[in-house]
């Protein structure tokens, strides 16, 4: 457990949290990390998400504050997804041809749609991009993998610090941008809300619920492997509905 014995570097005294909280909580930090890795290539090992997400949960004990009304492992799960998070935006791991198909997934959706005045099927997206399915569910399931459209990133909780390595206060954030960030995130809630019902099923099983792959295929009755599937569909199809806001990806 290198990420736990680690922490026996810092004094805990200063920090607000005792060797015995430490143990309490990681716990937790492996929950969110194993969660997380879902979407994370072979490449990755789920210790180094472990490790980030236990700098996240020294951060929570240093500026966590009671008085905010918010329990401490409400606020602790808040920094250990962004320090995972951090963790992923310094290794982008996916290959460029993994961004170039998620882009053009993206655009047949965005096609599709437009042309029928409604959802996409699996099927109508391979052939706008013609490509057989096993193609295409090939290239969803490489985009599962990848930072294409990552909710935790873009769209974390702002009740707490900013999750980015600056650790800077939303409240030096500048109003024009925290009126965006707010506008996206209503956008983005209102979009989601249109998704076909399995696709938003899926998201609200593994966002709200925080059920793993195994859990949610057993209860919507697919494999593991599909359910990545949907997933990534789900958010490329979020990506083509919310073009104006991707444009300066």
């Amino acid at each position: 457990m290198p990420a736990v014995d680690g922490l026996a570097m810092y004094d805990e005294t200063q920090r607000g949290l005792t060797s015995i909280q430490v143990e309490e909580y990681a716990p937790l930090v492996k929950r969110i990390a194993h969660h997380m890795m879902m979407r994370m290539p072979a490449c990755v090992q789920v210790e180094d998400l472990i490790q980030a997400g236990m700098v996240g949960l020294i951060e929570a004990a240093q500026k966590y504050d009671a008085s905010k009304g918010a329990s401490f492992q409400t606020y602790a799960g808040i920094r250990i997804r962004g320090s995972i998070v951090d963790e992923m935006r310094r290794g982008d791991w996916a290959p460029r041809s993994v961004h170039r198909n998620g882009r053009r997934v993206s655009e047949a959706i965005a096609n599709v749609e437009a042309r029928h005045g409604r959802d996409a099927n699996d099927q109508e997206v391979a052939e706008e991009l013609g490509v057989g399915m096993n193609e295409y569910h090939a290239m969803l399931n490489d985009s599962a993998s990848s930072r294409l459209f990552s909710f935790e990133e873009s769209y974390g909780d702002d009740d707490s610090d900013s999750l980015g390595p600056d650790n800077i206060s939303m409240a030096f954030t500048p109003p024009q941008e925290r009126f965006q960030k707010e506008s996206l995130k209503q956008s983005l809630a209102q979009a989601i809300t249109q998704l076909p019902e399995r696709e938003r099923l899926v998201l609200a099983l593994y966002y709200d619920e925080e059920l793993n792959l195994k859990e949610i295929g057993q209860i919507i009755g697919v494999s593991e492997s599909r359910v990545s599937q949907i997933h990534s569909q789900a958010a490329l199809r979020l990506r083509s509905r919310l073009s104006d806001w991707q444009a300066n990806e």
